[in-house]
């Protein structure tokens, strides 16, 4: 069977991974660059597993920036673009889902339509009823950056926004696709499956949201945030999992999925999505100031990504706070290796991490790691048990 994948970031090129251990995978991309990093085997995004994946393993994969060439005879066709949240309408921008389908529409009327990209709840009806008699459906990713080929081989959970043929074809090629057979799977409704996307990534914000405030409250307080954490989590319901304060939620994922979920609500009654997306503000404005209350001329920001072992530093935390220093007129310097700027945001970026050390009166991590020890008595972070 043939496969087009549309875009190639860790969602798109993890599944192309995975698919094309039994199937031809050709992956598009407007970028020639990780065109031919693809070809050559090498994975454009950071994640240990896929690279090894892609090095080793016999896969019947190449990738292609003519879209003729990847949909001409697809019988299935994934999209993975980007879907920004557009803070002027309140949505995800879709834009570049829609345009994949209808040109993978026009090179292969007949395959089914693939969307793993995050979509707003009901935009599958939506563009079903624009390309009526087209087999359209989501299937919802749920995939941590720097481990989506792992997640994707060892799936959690496979869900499908259809439960016809369709739905069933594309759960049978991603089961086929990962290591573990007895993954539950389930089929919904095409609204059910947006819906459980959007309801899973904001209960995980919730999450980190709330030991975030109980770290908030202890550090307020003059309380050990550590044992307040392990003695809640000693509740099996609770459990100790997920629960490691931070600067905030960011990265990819929740930031956008919290708001689209919160715009999807509209007139139906709620408190509870508004507090999750607002008690991420509400943190990173404790961040700030209290690093401030430190009097600090000059602040280092310890790397800007998101996640341990990931090149990712989108939408993260530490960029939230960065920002809410600068504005109150912090000096700030960044030591950040994915950079290849000198500046970035107005701050200077110093690749020495000596250099670095010495120019900050206070060093901000959001994640703990060896070098991030070495700052001594620089250090401020929230980190207690250096994973994500």
């Amino acid at each position: 069977m043939k496969i087009a994948i549309a875009g190639t970031g860790y969602v798109g090129l993890s599944n192309a991974a995975v698919l094309a251990q039994h199937h031809q995978v050709v992956a598009l991309d407007i970028d020639q660059g990780k065109v031919d990093l693809i070809n050559d085997r090498r994975s454009p995004i950071v994640d240990p597993e896929l690279s090894h994946h892609l090095a080793t393993n016999h896969l019947d994969l190449r990738a292609t920036t003519d879209p003729a060439d990847a949909y001409d005879g697809a019988q299935v066709v994934l999209i993975a673009t980007p879907t920004d949240y557009d803070t002027e309408t309140n949505f995800f921008d879709t834009s570049t889902v829609e345009k994949v389908t209808t040109d993978a529409l026009a090179h292969a009327p007949g395959a089914t339509i693939v969307i793993k990209s995050t979509i707003p709840v009901g935009f599958t009806e939506r563009l079903r009823t624009e390309h009526p008699g087209a087999a359209i459906l989501f299937s919802p990713e749920f995939l941590r950056e720097g481990r989506a080929l792992h997640d994707n081989l060892h799936p959690s959970r496979i869900i499908v926004g259809d439960t016809g043929q369709a739905g069933r074809l594309v759960a049978d090629l991603l089961l086929e696709g990962a290591l573990d057979k007895d993954v539950p799977v389930l089929l919904t409704g095409s609204t059910e499956a947006e819906a459980i996307k959007l309801f899973a990534n904001t209960y995980l914000a919730m999450r980190v949201a709330y030991f975030n405030e109980l770290d908030t409250y202890a550090a307020t307080r003059g309380l050990d945030t550590r044992q307040i954490i392990e003695g809640v989590g000693l509740d099996p319901r609770i459990g100790a999992h997920y629960n490691n304060p931070s600067f905030g939620y960011g990265g990819y994922c929740l930031p956008k999925d919290t708001r689209q979920l919160l715009a999807n609500y509209g007139d139906v009654p709620q408190t509870l999505i508004t507090a999750i997306v607002d008690a991420n503000t509400t943190r990173m404005d404790f961040i700030a100031a209290d690093i401030l209350s430190r009097n600090p001329k000059t602040v280092g920001i310890y790397r800007l990504i998101m996640k341990t072992g990931s090149d990712n530093f989108r939408a993260s935390s530490i960029q939230g706070v960065m920002s809410r220093l600068q504005a109150r007129g912090a000096d700030i310097v960044i030591h950040e290796p994915a950079l290849e700027n000198q500046t970035f945001q107005g701050a200077r970026v110093i690749d020495d991490i000596d250099e670095f050390t010495k120019t900050s009166d206070v060093i901000i991590a959001n994640r703990l790691d060896d070098t991030a020890r070495s700052f001594g008595d620089k250090l401020y972070t929230r980190d207690l048990y250096s994973r994500d």
